[in-house]
């Protein structure tokens, strides 16, 4: 398992001055931000190394063989290398630098050899990133879906997993945390069961990598996705895990510069993983903002983290129980720092807008997850997530912003 790098104890106050718009005020009050499932605030070493690199050294990458153009190939490797050690790949060539979580998943199905009545198996607790770009396999090459159910707090039937899988599947394809439920899946188990059958899997792990230790290696998974703009980093970036083997199998998703060998008139050869990938100039500064934020990340008690943000879901659950016109959806006692949540004759559109007024951010809708909200019943929820920086006071808050918005709303 890949060791968390703890250098400085957990302060909350310390690492929230860390972040400068966290400073700012909303509508008259003190940002409280419980977004950051959707997208989180970024600290002062990210928005710094991206803006010295175009400051001080930027130029593009790989085929350059000036001082500006070796510097910068050196911080955008340097970022891939970060990322390898953070999920501990096995080596470098197995990351490929993406747009984001949808990016790498689009990736790995375009790469699939997918013929009519080959099999896909998802679960219904999916973000649309990973369910969309099987659709479309579905819809251009006859692929079929077959959903794993789910219990009511996100729990998976492993039995009902195996039963999914035949000599069809061409791949597994389920989240590592659910950006719902905040569930997480049993990953090893997942790959274990496929592997036994020959089958490969994705986790998508944009969530888990935030809020949980991932280790590529030890959980033996065939391709991961992950995100920067969730994990304090910039958007626009993600990354593609994928054994060293496979993606070397992998037909070129896009074609361009940087992913080929040879180019003549009459033939063309492709480049080594992860170049073959990575078509056209890649999203250089974000890259380096990615490997900033993950070694920011690094740098702090990561076990002090999952320790404060439990105390912030828990705390979160616990207030919301107490109301008896709120409906938590997922209460799994392992789950991440995400709580979803209903209330009585409130949609969950007016509640978030209220709470903004408040200076509450929170998110409300579908959550890109449709098929579970069929699953839950409901066509929305309103969700808080948390983050590192957010305080317990801040709970408190929030559950008096709900109140507020209850008077309003009856």
């Amino acid at each position: 398992m890949n060791a968390p790098l703890i250098r400085r104890p957990f302060d909350v106050e310390a690492l929230r001055a860390e972040f400068p718009i966290l400073g700012r005020d909303v509508n008259g009050r003190p940002l409280v931000y419980f977004d950051n499932a959707a997208s989180a605030q970024k600290p002062e070493a990210v928005i710094e190394a991206m803006a010295n690199a175009m400051r001080g050294s930027y130029a593009n990458v790989h085929r350059g063989l000036h001082t500006l153009a070796n510097e910068t190939t050196e911080a955008f490797e340097a970022a891939r290398t970060t990322v390898a050690r953070f999920i501990n790949a096995p080596t470098t060539d197995s990351i490929v630098f993406t747009k984001g979580g949808t990016h790498a998943i689009n990736i790995v199905a375009a790469g699939l050899d997918v013929q009519p009545g080959d099999e896909i198996v998802l679960s219904v607790m999916e973000h649309h990133s990973n369910i969309v770009p099987w659709h479309m396999l579905r819809e251009r090459k006859g692929a079929v879906l077959k959903w794993l159910d789910i219990d009511d707090d996100g729990g998976i039937d492993l039995e009902a997993l195996d039963a999914l899988i035949t000599s069809r599947t061409k791949i597994v394809a389920i989240t590592h945390m659910s950006n719902v439920l905040g569930a997480k899946t049993p990953a090893a188990e997942i790959v274990r069961i496929a592997h036994t059958k020959g089958v490969p899997v994705l986790l998508d792990g944009c969530q888990a990598t935030v809020h949980s230790h991932v280790d590529v290696t030890a959980l033996d998974v065939d391709f991961y996705a992950l995100t920067g703009h969730k994990l304090y980093g910039p958007t626009g970036i993600g990354v593609l895990y994928g054994k060293r083997d496979l993606l070397a199998a992998m037909p070129p998703f896009e074609g361009g510069g940087e992913m080929i060998d040879v180019v003549e008139r009459e033939r063309v050869t492709y480049n080594e993983p992860p170049h073959r990938l990575e078509a056209g100039t890649p999203p250089i500064l974000e890259a380096i903002g990615l490997g900033a934020a993950i070694s920011w990340f690094q740098s702090q008690d990561r076990i002090a983290i999952e320790q404060h943000e439990a105390a912030l879901r828990d705390r979160a659950m616990a207030a919301l129980r107490e109301l008896n016109w709120v409906k938590l959806h997922g209460q799994a006692p392992d789950k991440g720092a995400i709580v979803a949540f209903s209330v009585e004759g409130a949609h969950p559109h007016d509640l978030a807008q209220i709470l903004d007024r408040q200076g509450v951010a929170i998110r409300a809708g579908h959550h890109c997850a449709q098929p579970l909200m069929q699953r839950l019943g409901v066509s929305a929820t309103a969700r808080a997530s948390f983050a590192c920086y957010n305080r317990l006071d801040e709970i408190d808050v929030f559950i008096e912003a709900l109140h507020k918005a209850r008077r309003l709303l009856s």
